[in-house]
């Protein structure tokens, strides 16, 4: 049985959402830089579970101010899928538990 991930899900989607109606000033003054450093923290976390042995992560490439509210949804989408396929359910609820945290605690 895998883990309900739709709150993840939810809040994955306000966090987007607000970077995504942000004007340029405040992408500007730290609030893109605050949503990458979150979509490096969400793609890393997936890539742990899918890839635990591959040795070091990838990061999410500079893609500009505009697409970092869609850069957190993806990842987040990538994690929230990759906690589904974690056999250990209490692992997943560990992991998921610390990914609500990181998303909820999110500030622009």
């Amino acid at each position: 049985m895998t883990v309900e991930t739709a709150e993840l899900t939810a809040a994955l989607e306000r966090a987007a959402d607000r970077l995504r109606r942000l004007p340029e000033s405040r992408l500007r003054r730290g609030a893109a830089e605050r949503g990458r450093a979150l979509a490096d923290e969400l793609t890393r976390r997936a890539q742990l579970l899918e890839e635990p042995h591959a040795g070091g992560t990838r990061r999410v490439p500079d893609a500009g101010l505009w697409a970092v509210g869609d850069q957190i949804a993806v990842t987040g989408d990538d994690l929230a899928r990759a906690l589904a396929g974690v056999e250990d359910r209490e692992r997943a609820e560990r992991e998921l538990a610390e990914a609500l945290r990181l998303v909820n605690g999110f500030t622009v």
